[in-house]
């Protein structure tokens, strides 16, 4: 017998069923089979598929979102000139809240807003022609629209107060002077146009520029259809952030000198007047209410 050799009956039985996994080998873990590496491929190739087909509905949700925002709640809008230095520069871009007017507030004194031109005070000024890019990204708020005609200055008084300045002296409202650390250094307050006094009419308000030498405010439209006050329908909103550029980053907040006790005397007086002949009134008629109600009972 030759030496190895095996008999037919040493051979290991026929099985008919799966091939046992080797030990120490788990089905997870076992090597995948070419099958399974292509169809790995394919999904990959799905996925890729879908991110495609995806992309255009991501960008359309965000141009969409970057349109509502510009119309209800921010808008950029670039500085053209230095009627506003100190406070922003040529070429500064603030962002300008547009949702507060939405729920009927009105322009404050001492804030920086953004209005259309309320009435021929940008004629005769060049506007620039806008290429496609700079057109659609005007649409969506990203650029501030070159054929919108607007202007930036600081408001100064609102609807019923009264406003003045002399030459030589500060800007009065109600009486109060103010203290103006936002003037740009070597202005003065209005030397170049006094004006005033008058009272503002309800729904206006008077602004000027920070760069009081160097602004075409509303002391030089005090001949126009609104004799210089800007109606508050023509606001555009309040600047409250410098964005850009980045080193020039802050924010626009309402200066101490707006909220200086008795400025807001005039506004607060007026109610006070009807209310006072109101109460006149009703003595005489309450005294004789009682009279009356005396003879009654006495009867």
């Amino acid at each position: 017998m030759a030496v190895g050799a095996r008999s037919g009956h040493d051979d290991p039985e026929e099985r008919h069923g799966p091939p046992e996994t080797p030990p120490g080998v788990t089905e997870d873990s076992a090597p995948a089979t070419d099958g399974d590496s292509s169809e790995g491929g394919g999904t990959d190739r799905k996925q890729q598929k879908s991110f495609w087909k995806e992309l255009p509905l991501l960008i359309g949700i965000a141009l969409l979102l970057a349109l509502l925002i510009k119309t209800f709640l921010l808008q950029a809008f670039s500085i053209p000139s230095e009627s506003m230095m100190n406070t922003l520069q040529r070429g500064d871009r603030v962002l300008v809240d547009k949702l507060t007017p939405w729920f009927g507030s009105e322009p404050e004194r001492g804030e920086v807003v953004v209005f259309h031109d309320p009435g021929g005070w940008l004629e005769g000024e060049p506007t620039p022609e806008p290429n496609a890019v700079q057109r659609f990204l005007s649409f969506i708020g990203l650029m501030p629209s070159a054929e919108d005609k607007d202007l930036i200055k600081r408001a100064i008084a609102v609807g019923g107060d009264t406003v003045e300045c002399k030459k030589g002296g500060p800007v009065k409202v109600n009486g109060k002077a103010l203290d103006e650390p936002y003037v740009s250094p070597g202005s003065t307050a209005c030397d170049d146009m006094p004006f005033g006094p008058f009272k503002v009419p309800d729904g206006k308000i008077w602004v000027m520029g920070d760069n009081r030498q160097n602004s075409q405010d509303s002391r030089y439209h005090m001949e126009d259809v609104n004799r210089g006050f800007v109606p508050v329908d023509k606001v555009v909103g309040r600047a409250v952030v410098v964005a850009w550029p980045l080193d020039r980053w802050s924010t626009l907040p309402v200066p101490d000198t707006f909220d200086q006790p008795g400025i807001n005397a005039a506004a607060t007086a007026l109610p006070a007047v009807p209310a006072a002949l109101g109460v006149a009134g009703a003595v005489p008629v309450v005294l004789w209410r009682r009279r009356l109600t005396a003879g009654r009972t006495a009867g």
